[in-house]
């Protein structure tokens, strides 16, 4: 597994939830009755589908980090992804006798409890781990980012549904990406590298930055900033990479949207990355 150092330094986004929800709540203030029902990138998820997906994310994280209730674990035997893919869907399915309405209603009540929650935590306390970055346990800075990641997704699949412009000013969209490159050790651990050589993501547009994963004794350490003889170097705009890293597009469609320097099978090996659980 992946040490938490070396997945990069901390980020707060606990100011972010409020804003994204405020976010949501307009958003889907202006959805049509028919465009409840339109498909999303999710298969076999609508609109509302969504919709009910994100209250079902509101009211399992208030149970357990609020209230301190446990729901139902895995069947024996059953994996990370399948558990999350079996209650999603159980959930998404009752929620569907519900009216829009009261989705909208239920999103406002809990967008303001899950909000004030996350304030008051504090970042270097136990999270819940974050699988896509290799991490058993976490702190709850990533812990958070990783929850605000799940959120804008969502709702950016809400708006590429019903084609209203994204939520990609640097303010989200930073903090988005910042967090999704945390997969980036975890996706190298077995890559064949000497020991300093040096990986290079560069993300250009709304919210540029470079990111940098370094070979070390152990495995990939992350961080900010550029390499100086990079073995690899991938460079592309954010939309592709939050694409990719929540699978709106799969690695060989991003391969065609993205510029690589280097080593193209170390290179390919970062476009496998995942910041989800798949």
């Amino acid at each position: 597994m992946i040490e938490l150092s070396q997945v990069g330094p901390l980020i707060d986004v606990r100011g972010l939830f409020a804003k994204e929800r405020s976010a949501f709540l307009e958003l889907l203030g202006g959805v049509g009755v028919g465009d409840w029902d339109r498909a999303t990138v999710c298969p076999g998820w609508t609109v509302k589908d969504v919709t009910a997906h994100v209250l079902h994310d509101d009211l399992r994280r208030l149970a357990g980090m609020r209230d301190g209730h446990q729901g139902p674990p895995p069947e024996a035997g059953e994996p990370l992804a399948d558990f999350s893919r079996r209650v999603n869907q159980e959930w998404v399915a009752a929620a569907r006798c519900l009216s829009t309405r009261q989705l909208v209603e239920l999103l406002t009540l809990t967008g303001g409890q899950v909000a004030r929650m996350w304030q008051q935590q504090d970042l270097q306390a136990d999270g819940t781990a974050v699988s896509w970055a290799g991490l058993d346990a976490s702190p709850v800075w990533l812990d958070a980012a990783r929850e605000l990641t799940e959120y804008w997704t969502h709702q950016q699949q809400v708006r590429d549904a019903t084609s209203r412009p994204g939520l990609t000013g640097r303010e989200f969209l930073a903090p988005v990406l910042e967090t999704f490159l945390r997969a980036l050790p975890f996706t190298l651990r077995d890559a064949d590298a000497a020991l300093g050589a040096q990986v290079q993501v560069t993300i250009t547009g709304d919210a540029p930055m470079r990111w940098v994963a370094t070979r070390e004794g152990r495995g990939w350490w992350l961080d900010r900033g550029a390499a100086a003889r990079p073995l690899a170097l991938i460079e592309a705009d954010g939309d592709t990479i939050w694409r990719l890293c929540t699978r709106g597009i799969t690695p060989q469609a991003a391969r065609a949207r993205v510029r690589v320097h280097g080593d193209l099978a170390l290179a390919g090996q970062v476009l496998e990355m995942v910041s989800i659980i798949r």
